[in-house]
């Protein structure tokens, strides 16, 4: 059972100098290239994002290698400096695949302790010229387990090293990711590998998801070769930290959303007339946009404690992160729903942005677990029920 009242630097929770200007440049950066009509136009490309602008995000500020260490090509900061640039991310709806490359598989990749792969991979993932995923890793993570909790992707050696058979459904960035960490069935456990997907042994699938901004796709394995990554004893705690740092990442994604959606209706309560006055004059608008502030504070202190645990590497990660997720998952649903009912008949329509962040809103709430499944982790993991889940 975790401590009710774990220890945690104070400093920790406030974010720094060299934090802050991250987040400057990041804004404006953003704000000049990622535009929501940025988004729309890049949502039809074949990748569905910016690609000269991801080269940036990794080449001129150094995004994807912020919390790799020196050693693998990354700059050797921590997940605290990650996450300032998560959370402007989900400000913006950047629609790159941040999450499964710099979080989840990168995240893999260093938890599994296997050197050889971190060499391969992580220096191309820094820089930007490779993008990756996890799949099959766990009921709440995506790509997860099948109905009889078995993972739906088998190992087996084949006459040149292992091959991979089977499926795994709703992965993030799927079809396009050029790196898939693979939870896998073999005879004597569940195992991680890396496979390099090509057409002929490994068919991807784009699914039609509610937020087109974070694409999900089928991947069937058809004996596609792959290499095992780490030891069979140490996959469960790599696959359980890689989720609770999704977690926390995501979390973090989700506080920027709510900034935004909070911030663009507070701007536009304030210019909106009826009856001769702003309608943010009213108190029944004050008392909504109110409720909204009052929950993205608890939000940031959610988040900004997963972060620090996840920073830190600290034991209670699997605590703050689930709790983050249940606190910063009702916030963005709660202020994107105030985002399209306070800007009236236009919040409604296909050419205000306020829906594609409802989506997003949406997608995330479920996409490590419901709210029910987080609820009963957390439970578990502070002693209130039975044994928690992955």
């Amino acid at each position: 059972m975790h401590r009710r009242h774990p220890e945690i630097d104070p400093q920790l929770l406030s974010e720094t100098d060299e934090q802050r200007q991250l987040r400057t440049v990041l804004r404006d950066l953003y704000a000049e290239a990622s535009g929501v009509e940025e988004v729309r136009k890049h949502l039809a490309t074949p990748r569905g994002y910016d690609e000269a602008l991801w080269g940036r995000l990794a080449g001129e500020i150094g995004v994807h290698g912020l919390a790799i260490p020196e050693e693998y090509g990354g700059s050797g900061f921590t997940f605290a400096e990650l996450a300032v640039a998560l959370e402007e991310s989900g400000r913006a709806l950047y629609c790159a695949p941040l999450l499964p490359t710099v979080v989840l598989a990168a995240n893999a990749l260093l938890f599994s302790g296997d050197r050889t792969a971190c060499e391969r991979y992580l220096p191309r993932i820094a820089d930007g010229t490779l993008t990756a995923t996890v799949a099959g890793f766990g009921p709440g993570g995506p790509g997860g387990l099948d109905e009889s909790g078995e993972p739906g992707v088998t190992a087996e050696q084949g006459a040149n090293g292992w091959v991979l058979r089977g499926q795994a459904d709703f992965v993030l960035d799927g079809a396009g990711a050029d790196l898939l960490l693979v939870r896998a069935g073999t005879p004597a456990g569940p195992r991680i590998f890396a496979c390099e997907p090509v057409p002929d042994t490994c068919r991807r699938t784009p699914r039609r998801v509610l937020d087109e901004t974070r694409r999900q796709a089928l991947v069937e394995f058809g004996g596609a070769p792959a290499t095992a990554v780490g030891t069979a004893e140490g996959v469960e705690g790599t696959v359980s930290a890689t989720l609770d740092t999704g977690r926390a990442a995501l979390a973090a994604e989700q506080v920027g959303g709510s900034g935004h959606a909070l911030d663009a209706t507070v701007a536009f309560v304030a210019q909106r007339h009826q009856f001769g006055r702003p309608i943010g004059s009213f108190q029944a608008v004050k008392h909504r946009l109110a409720d909204v502030l009052v929950a993205l504070e608890a939000a940031r202190s959610g988040s900004a404690y997963a972060t620090a645990c996840a920073a830190i590497a600290s034991p209670q990660l699997p605590v703050a992160a689930c709790a983050a997720a249940v606190v910063c998952s009702e916030t963005f649903r709660l202020a994107t729903a105030e985002y399209v009912q306070l800007h009236g008949g236009i919040g409604f329509t296909w050419e205000h942005p306020a829906h594609l962040y409802v989506r997003r809103a949406r997608g995330a709430e479920v996409l490590f677990g419901t709210a029910d499944q987080r609820r009963t982790r957390l439970a578990g993991l502070v002693g209130l029920a039975g044994r928690p889940a992955a």
